[in-house]
């Protein structure tokens, strides 16, 4: 087996992507922890948007949004979500497929209350993904949720994580004439032990 060198060196897949967009941290112009999120709605019609990741643990992905968004409906159906995070300035990516759960517990509460006092009041005031009158409606309801809940508001009961334990992480860095740099770390199941393949570009 090839031995893999420099910037795809390493035996655990969640330090090299800890070590990616750390350096991305560096280059990026804005949010490096931007990630293109995957979904399949009930129909199986496939859905995209960008959204932060907020960690990167042993064994998993982490982020955060509104439990009644299409997205969450579309997570909870499927069980199953993929994400892709690029990086201009690096010339990197890293994709990663896998299975969903939530993370509604201490470790939420907690990055709620690391956000913005302005930010914790919209997840209260927005009904994310549902109609909205005009924007002059979703600014007075921000003013509702701000005299009603104060200074120290708690997280919203449908305002949380999801954790995606992947089953595939493929690293991927830009070459010469078109012939990138691809190595996919698979395995059967969330449990399981981690191949390593080289891929065409």
């Amino acid at each position: 087996m090839e031995v893999r060198k420099g910037i795809f060196a390493g035996d655990d897949p969640y330090v090299i992507a800890r070590r990616w967009l750390d350096e991305a941290t560096q280059t990026e112009v804005n949010d490096p922890n931007a990630i293109a999120l995957s979904t399949v709605d009930a129909d199986g019609l496939p859905n995209a948007r960008m959204v932060l990741l907020k960690e990167i643990e042993d064994a998993a992905f982490v982020f955060y949004t509104n439990y009644t968004s299409a997205k969450a409906q579309e997570l909870d159906h499927a069980g199953k979500a993929a994400f892709v995070m690029h990086w201009k300035s690096l010339r990197r990516q890293i994709r990663v497929r896998g299975v969903i759960s939530k993370e509604e517990g201490p470790q939420a509460d907690a990055y709620y209350k690391s956000r913005s006092l302005k930010s914790r009041l919209g997840a209260w005031a927005s009904d994310q993904s549902s109609p909205l009158a005009s924007r002059a409606s979703l600014v007075a309801e921000v003013a509702k949720v701000t005299a009603k809940k104060g200074p120290n508001p708690d997280r919203p009961p449908f305002w949380g994580g999801y954790r995606i334990t992947p089953v595939e992480i493929e690293f991927w860095a830009d070459g010469e004439y078109r012939l990138h740099d691809r190595f996919v770390w698979r395995r059967a199941d969330q449990n399981g032990d981690w191949s390593v393949t080289r891929l065409n570009p």
